[in-house]
């Protein structure tokens, strides 16, 4: 299994950015995703998630509204849309199947 995480990066307040997990190493269609974040001195916390089929959806109460997880399963990818970000937002961003699988992860920095 393997998850290669990208799209991190430094961006104003208010910003958008959108995160790519591109997987390989297992039958992508067949499992559901979910992004997690570690932001420094905190321990990591499930952000969204997606079933296999990405008919359902669950988020974190802290990115309702503002963040949205999709797939393509043709392209054995999962994608983090984050629109209205703020300075609490910072952090490693990783993707996780089952809880048990995870990239090297990507760095969201959200500062003035």
């Amino acid at each position: 299994v393997q998850l290669v995480e990208s799209g991190g990066d430094l961006v104003q307040p208010g910003g958008s950015l959108r995160l790519a997990c591109a997987a390989s190493g297992f039958t992508f269609r067949n499992y559901d995703m979910s992004w997690y974040r570690q932001a420094p001195g905190k321990e990591r916390e499930l952000v969204a998630g997606i079933s296999s089929s990405g008919v359902t959806t669950n988020y974190a109460d802290s990115v309702k509204g503002r963040f949205t997880i999709t797939r393509d399963n043709a392209k054995n990818t999962v994608y983090l849309q984050m629109n209205s970000l703020k300075p609490e937002d910072t952090a490693v961003y990783y993707c996780s199947t089952r809880s048990r699988y995870w990239g090297q992860g990507t760095q969201v920095t959200v500062s003035s």
